[in-house]
């Protein structure tokens, strides 16, 4: 399974010291977990859905990567409430059965966001991840075709 991540050049490292520190969206402080996408797209999307704060900042040094990890994550139930999904989480983390759970993505839905466990047994395995530089500004600035296209209509 190919797992993505889009972070700046000092959170590259699969360890997520961050979450361990101050909690993840499913997390709680004290438990570290690495949050990665099944989607390239949906590495980018979080990304953007959470820098729209910083957007002066947001082209800054970006990097889009990659691992290939051999593992089935757990599906962790999308309806849950945000509290309960923590609780999942936290449980799922604190048990250490399993490297991977996945998420069905708010953001977009039809891809995962997918937890690693980096205190599991197989977290020694997964490779560091394979990255190239990334630049909002090269996917988000007005396509020079638009004039063109701006007056069909919708379909």
């Amino acid at each position: 399974m190919r797992l993505w991540r889009l972070a700046r050049a000092g959170q590259l490292a699969l360890d997520r010291e961050g979450a361990r520190l101050h909690g993840g969206r499913y997390s709680s402080p004290g438990r570290p977990v690495v949050s990665l996408a099944s989607e390239a797209g949906l590495a980018v999307l979080v990304k953007l859905r959470y820098a729209m704060a910083e957007v002066v900042g947001m082209d800054g040094e970006y990097f889009l990567g990659w691992t290939e990890v051999e593992a089935v994550p757990e599906r962790i139930d999308a309806g849950m409430s945000r509290e309960d999904t923590t609780r999942w989480v936290d449980a799922w983390l604190e048990s250490g059965r399993s490297l991977l759970a996945a998420i069905q993505s708010t953001v977009l839905p039809e891809a995962d966001v997918i937890f690693l466990n980096p205190l599991h047994g197989d977290a020694r395995k997964v490779h560091p991840l394979v990255v190239r530089p990334f630049r909002f500004s090269k996917c988000l600035h007005r396509p020079p075709v638009l004039e063109q296209f701006q007056d069909r209509p919708v379909e």
